[in-house]
């Protein structure tokens, strides 16, 4: 699943071809109306951590979620697509441009009011991508909504939380801060827990401007210290990284056990 820099750099691009600029062509292939009108502007485009909304002039937003498998795509008109249109799941033209989201399992459109009642919309936390995310006001949703015995690990995704926040990061920001992922909430003081976030949020941060995602300062781009590096050695003590499965989802996470130990 993307993590919320990847959705936050997809939201430049699709702004940067697509705000203030009239619809010429729109496509929502098996979403019944309403939808968006050619002539109508598109006022913004927007990303609210894995979210990405595009606002027309006509008072509809269209909310995409692209999950393990979707992808928006940006074409000259007549350009071959890289995957085929069966997939295509969005299709906004303007002068010039096509922008194709493809095999989002999430799309739909909504009105302002939709927006404010939306059950995953509204109760997002802040945004750590956002340079003006409230850290204290993530920190202390972490007892509102996770209890505590939930794993810091699962509680670093929970996007009401703080959203932005995927698998590469947790597994990363867990081994900066030494800390298992597998260890519980209640074992978490509010120290490490806010340093959590703000780790997270420089991290995120640091790779909105594109480039392969990096969190290890002073390596080649791409370097990570845990993720997906199972029984590589450790980039600090050389101890083979283990990979695990946490929580109910089961989402793969990374930890070097010996500079993570359990009850660190």
């Amino acid at each position: 699943m993307p993590e919320g820099d990847t959705i936050h750099r997809t939201a430049a691009a699709l702004r940067r071809s697509l705000t203030g600029r009239a619809l010429t062509r729109v496509d929502l292939p098996r979403l019944p109306a309403p939808w968006p009108g050619v002539g109508a502007t598109i006022d913004r485009v927007e990303a609210r951590g894995k979210h990405l909304l595009v606002a027309t002039s006509d008072g509809l937003t269209i909310h995409t979620h692209q999950r393990m498998t979707g992808s928006w795509h940006l074409y000259r008109p007549r350009e071959r697509w890289r995957k085929s249109p069966r997939a295509a799941r969005v299709i906004l033209g303007v002068p010039d441009v096509v922008a194709v989201c493809f095999a989002s399992p999430i799309v739909e459109v909504l009105t302002d009011r939709d927006i404010a009642r939306h059950p995953q919309l509204r109760l997002l936390g802040p945004d750590l991508c956002d340079p003006d995310a409230d850290i204290d006001a993530a920190t202390a949703r972490m007892d509102r909504f996770c209890p505590p015995e939930c794993t810091i690990g699962e509680v670093l995704l929970d996007q009401r939380v703080a959203c932005g926040v995927g698998n590469v990061y947790r597994s990363e920001v867990a081994f900066l801060h030494g800390l298992d992922p597998a260890t519980a909430l209640r074992d978490v003081d509010q120290h490490t827990r806010r340093g959590l976030l703000t780790t997270a949020t420089e991290l995120l941060q640091d790779n909105l401007t594109g480039g392969e995602r990096t969190t290890v300062s002073g390596q080649e781009p791409g370097s990570l210290w845990v993720y997906a590096r199972r029984s590589e050695p450790c980039r600090r003590c050389s101890t083979p990284i283990e990979r695990d499965h946490l929580g109910v989802q089961a989402r793969v996470v990374y930890r070097c056990p010996t500079c993570q130990p359990p009850g660190a």
